[in-house]
């Protein structure tokens, strides 16, 4: 149980620390695609901000869906969620989160599959600006990872939440 509530407490923080940081990265995609605006309207139009834009859109959402989900701001069914009460909530909770763990190792497994790749053989974007695509597998892999393990922690928060158990 200690350790159960220390990997709950340890993940949690993580990610609500690094999903408050993240969170503030919109203003750096505005800044990018502002810059974008603007160059290709009184300059040269600049080769990089699209995919710069790309992928700081990336890592903002991939390292921003744990702090989602611990949150509780991630989509759900409401026709009958809702309406359920906080233990029944967590019975079903228990249930789909298997699937959702399922769905995160397969993706970390292509991810890490895929990164490996990139950094082997130098991978690069194929557009003019032709930059290297592992910075930003690299930041895939530890949000998918991060997510795993945020959902991880909110099973084991409805297995307390269903024994009557206080996290």
């Amino acid at each position: 149980m200690n350790l159960a509530r220390r990997f709950v407490k340890i993940v949690d923080t993580i990610n609500y620390r690094i999903g408050r940081v993240v969170m503030y990265g919109i203003f750096v995609m505005v800044g990018v695609l502002l810059w974008s605006s603007i160059s290709k309207t009184f300059f040269l139009p600049s080769l990089w901000t699209l995919e710069v834009a790309q992928f700081c859109m990336v890592a903002y959402y991939i390292l921003g869906g744990p702090y989602s989900i611990q949150m509780g701001s991630n989509v759900r069914m409401d026709l009958f969620y809702g309406e359920w009460s906080d233990r029944r909530k967590a019975q079903i909770d228990c249930i789909t989160v298997f699937f959702l763990i399922t769905y995160l190792g397969i993706m970390l497994y292509g991810a890490w599959d895929s990164t490996a790749y990139s950094l082997q053989y130098n991978e690069r974007s194929p557009t003019a600006w032709r930059p290297y695509l592992w910075p930003i597998k690299v930041t895939m892999c530890i949000g998918i990872f991060l997510m795993l393990l945020q959902a991880i922690s909110e099973l084991i928060k409805d297995i307390f939440k269903i024994k009557g158990v206080a996290l």
